[in-house]
C-alpha cells in the first residue's frame, strides 16, 4: 500500500470500527425503528442508549488511542529510539499517581472528576519536572528525568496500595490502574477532549523539525531547527495529550509503542510522515481492543489497559530481539 492511501485506509478502518462499537452491547436494541425515526418505547430506549453510553465510549477510545499513537511516533523521533512511548517520559506514571492519591484520600467518592482532575495535574508535574531535570542536557538526560520520575510515580502507586485504608480502597485503586471505557461519559469527553486536541497540535507541530532530528542534532540545527523549541513541543503536547486522556481512562500500554511501527513502512521511515498515520492506527488499536474485551465472555471482564498490555507485550519481545538481531 502506498504511502499516499495509508491514511484514507486508516481512517475508513476506524470509522467502521467505530460504528461497529456503537452496535456492541448486551442490550437488544431497536437501531432500524431508531434510525427510522419511530417514536416507540424501544427505539427511544435505543437512542438514549447510543447517544449517552455507547458513543461517548467510542469518541473517548477513538481520541485516547489516537493521542497515544500520536505522542509515541513523535517521542520515537525526538528520541530516535524505537522504544520510546509516553510512559518514557514519566507522565502516565505522573497522571496514575494524581489519581490514586485521588482515590485513597476519599476524593474521588465525593466528586466524580476528583480523580480525572488529580490525574492531569499529577501529568503536568510530571512533565514539568522532566523538562527542569533535564534542562541544559540532551536527548539521553530526557529520558534518564521521565524513568526517575516513573519510577517514583510507581513508587508512590504503591506505597498508596501499601497504606489503603481498607480492602476497597485497594480494589478501586487496583481496577482505576487496570484502564478502561466503561461508565465513562460525557464529563469525561469535555474534561479531556480539548487538552487532548491541544496536546495533538503541538505534537503536529514538530513533524518537520523531527524529520531533520533523523540526521542528529547537530545537523539539524545547522539546517535551522530549534532542537529545545521541538523538545519543549514534544513534551508539553504529550503532557497535555496523554496526561488528559490517562486521567479519565486509566493506565492504557503499547498503544503508543505498537502504531508508529505498524505505519512506518509505509512512509518510508520519515518520522515527520508517520505521525498522522501513527495517531489513526492508535484510535483503530484501541477501538478494536475495547470491542474486543466487550465480545470476550469470562467470569470477570477483562479490563482495557490489561488486554492491551496482553497484546502489546509479545510485540514488545518482537521488537527487542529484532533490534538485536540487527545489532553487530
Amino acid at each position: 500500500m502506498s504511502g499516499r492511501l495509508l491514511i484514507p485506509v486508516l481512517a475508513l478502518v476506524t470509522l467502521a470500527l467505530g460504528l461497529t462499537s456503537l452496535g456492541i452491547g448486551t442490550l437488544g436494541l431497536d437501531y432500524a425503528g431508531w434510525l427510522g425515526g419511530e417514536a416507540s418505547g424501544t427505539a427511544r430506549l435505543t437512542g438514549v442508549v447510543i447517544t449517552e453510553i455507547r458513543l461517548p465510549r467510542m469518541l473517548l477510545g477513538v481520541l485516547t488511542g489516537a493521542i497515544l499513537g500520536l505522542s509515541g511516533a513523535v517521542l520515537q523521533g525526538l528520541l530516535r529510539n524505537p522504544l520510546a512511548e509516553p510512559g518514557l517520559l514519566g507522565i502516565s506514571g505522573g497522571a496514575s499517581l494524581g489519581a490514586v492519591i485521588a482515590i485513597y484520600y476519599g476524593l474521588a467518592a465525593v466528586a466524580p472528576l476528583a480523580a480525572p482532575l488529580a490525574g492531569l495535574a499529577g501529568a503536568m508535574a510530571a512533565g514539568f519536572a522532566a523538562l527542569l531535570l533535564a534542562r541544559g542536557g540532551g536527548t539521553l538526560a530526557l529520558i534518564l528525568a521521565g524513568a526517575a520520575i516513573s519510577s517514583l510515580a510507581g513508587a508512590g502507586i504503591s506505597l498508596a496500595l501499601n497504606l489503603a485504608p481498607n480492602p476497597y480502597a485497594a480494589y478501586e485503586i487496583m481496577t482505576w490502574l487496570m484502564g478502561s471505557l466503561a461508565n465513562r461519559g460525557w464529563e469525561e469527553i469535555t474534561l479531556a477532549a480539548p487538552l487532548i486536541l491541544l496536546g495533538a497540535g503541538a505534537l503536529l507541530a514538530t513533524a518537520r523539525s523531527l524529520d531533520a532530528l533523523a540526521l542528529g542534532e547537530v545537523q539539524a540545527e545547522s539546517l535551522g531547527v530549534d532542537v529545545r523549541r521541538t523538545r519543549l513541543l514534544a513534551l508539553a503536547g504529550t503532557g497535555l495529550g496523554v496526561g488528559a486522556a490517562t486521567a479519565v481512562v486509566g493506565t492504557i500500554g503499547f498503544i503508543g509503542l505498537v502504531a508508529p511501527h505498524l505505519v512506518r513502512p509505509f512512509v518510508g521511515h520519515r518520522p515527520g510522515a508517520t505521525l498522522v498515520p501513527a495517531a489513526l492506527a492508535g484510535a483503530a488499536l484501541l477501538t478494536a481492543a475495547d470491542i474486543a474485551t466487550r465480545l470476550i465472555r469470562l467470569d470477570s471482564p477483562i479490563h482495557l489497559g490489561v488486554f492491551t498490555a496482553l497484546v502489546g507485550a509479545p510485540f514488545f519481545l518482537w521488537l527487542v530481539l529484532r533490534m538485536r538481531s540487527r545489532t553487530p
